[in-house]
């Protein structure tokens, strides 16, 4: 009979002894479930109790972070914007998001109060859309985002991509069709473009669309496509294999050869969901295929408005942490004294602050040469590159003011600081856009490296 040897750190057993060894095993960690306390698998306990002398996010601080009063430079109807979205954010999202951000899980319950809003749609005009102004709609964007970066994606998704692109590019009839549910988000809609294999460089994807009678069929795969899982409406961007450019074509959910998984793991913008779409054969018919999308650069104007949207995101996330900063500095006490009244927690607190005014402005400023039909794709990009770098210096000095429970997701900063970091990356990371405005600024290309010559 053959012996089989087992090595277990420095000794070798043979398997008969291995199986003494594995039983022995169990046995003491049975012993040790039995010797833990009582109360070794209660529940936490509510942060309120836990930690009484500071306030949770879960009750939303006031807005402190207007203090050069941008509010002023605002219209009557996008101060009534602004203040329709904070309450809604405050009273119905603030209390559960950090649950629901724990467990990874979208709150759809909250769908119905941010379809009441009116804020799907953004500018588009018509066809149920609120046709709000661009700064209107940048500051709803910031005042989701303010309370929650996962809401705010999952709307920028939506609106500022999905319907923005059946806006901008669609035919009458797939404006008639899609858009006035998706404006009261009965409907959702996703926006596919990054592939596993092209991110930065989505220009060069190869998910492909071949014609056939009386349609397309679309073969390929996905990644990182915010709503997928659940989206009604998915926009889809393949190369056409009869012209090499891209086109754009819409897909109803659970269509023959269509599939929508989530991605796990995330440490950032937890409540998205995420996924990996793989496209099999998929059959798309001529009156899905978007008529306006002939090429990337199609699809480039698109990301030039949502860059401005996306750009109002770190603003509002900025503005979230400087207020949850601002009120716990007050309240939690140290050295029998608030945490406010320490030199170096104030210069901290007034570096935020200085951030949040400057981003705003620019933020603010992106939004008129918009709405004067003078802004370039260069300044979009600076915008959002610009403003993430300086949302991530604001949160990073939030997280180092809360101490320990900076870490936490119940006093906001703590998720904050993660939900930051797919933002700096995603519509463009901090390198690209800055590479897009480095390309307008001097002229010169350099988004591939220059090829290498040898010196034979």
């Amino acid at each position: 009979m053959e012996i089989v040897w087992i090595l277990i750190g420095d000794e070798k057993l043979t398997s008969f002894d291995y199986d003494y060894f594995v039983v022995d095993q169990r046995r003491l960690y049975d012993q040790s479930k039995d010797a833990r306390s009582s109360y070794f698998n209660k529940p936490a306990l509510d942060v309120s109790i836990a930690f009484p002398q500071a306030t949770p996010a879960s009750i939303f601080p006031p807005a402190v972070s207007d203090y050069y009063h941008f509010n002023d430079l605002l219209t009557p109807e996008e101060q009534a914007i602004r203040i329709k979205v904070r309450e809604c954010m405050e009273k119905e999202v603030a209390p559960i998001m950090t649950k629901y951000w724990e467990k990874a899980e979208f709150p759809f319950e909250v769908v119905p109060k941010l379809g009441a809003l009116c804020i799907a749609g953004g500018t588009i005009k018509g066809f149920d859309c609120p046709g709000l102004s661009i700064t209107g709609s940048a500051i709803a964007t910031a005042e989701v985002a303010r309370v929650d970066a996962s809401c705010s994606t999952f709307i920028l998704v939506h609106s500022s991509l999905a319907m923005l692109t059946i806006g901008m590019c669609g035919s009458s009839a797939q404006k008639e069709k899609y858009l006035p549910s998706l404006a009261k988000l009965k409907t959702i809609g996703c926006w596919a473009l990054t592939e596993p294999d092209y991110g930065s460089d989505a220009s060069s994807l190869k998910t492909t669309a071949t014609k056939v009678e009386g349609g397309w069929i679309l073969e390929g795969q996905k990644r990182w496509i915010g709503n997928s899982t659940f989206a009604d409406i998915l926009v889809i961007f393949a190369r056409n294999t009869s012209t090499n450019q891209i086109n754009g074509f819409l897909v109803m959910k659970d269509a023959p050869g269509l599939q929508a998984t989530k991605i796990e793991n995330k440490i950032g913008l937890r409540m998205v969901q995420n996924g990996d779409i793989l496209l099999r054969k998929v059959f798309v018919p001529d009156e899905d295929r978007l008529p306006g999308v002939d090429s990337f650069q199609d699809t480039n104007k698109v990301l030039a408005v949502s860059r401005v949207m996306v750009a109002w995101q770190p603003i509002g996330i900025a503005m979230g942490v400087y207020d949850m900063c601002h009120r716990y500095l007050n309240e939690r006490k140290q050295f029998g004294a608030p945490l406010a009244a320490f030199q170096i927690n104030q210069q901290k607190l007034v570096h935020m602050l200085g951030n949040v005014q400057a981003m705003v402005l620019i933020g603010w400023r992106l939004c008129k040469l918009y709405e004067a039909g003078k802004m370039t794709i260069g300044q979009a990009g600076l915008g959002k590159s610009w403003i993430t770098v300086k949302a991530r210096e604001v949160v990073s000095l939030g997280r180092e003011l809360l101490g320990g429970n900076g870490i936490l997701a119940d006093f906001l900063v703590a998720k904050a600081f993660c939900d930051l970091e797919p933002i700096y990356t995603y519509e463009g990371t901090y390198e690209i856009n800055s590479l897009v405005t480095g390309r307008e600024i001097t002229g010169i290309a350099s988004f591939k490296p220059a090829v290498s010559r040898s010196r034979m």
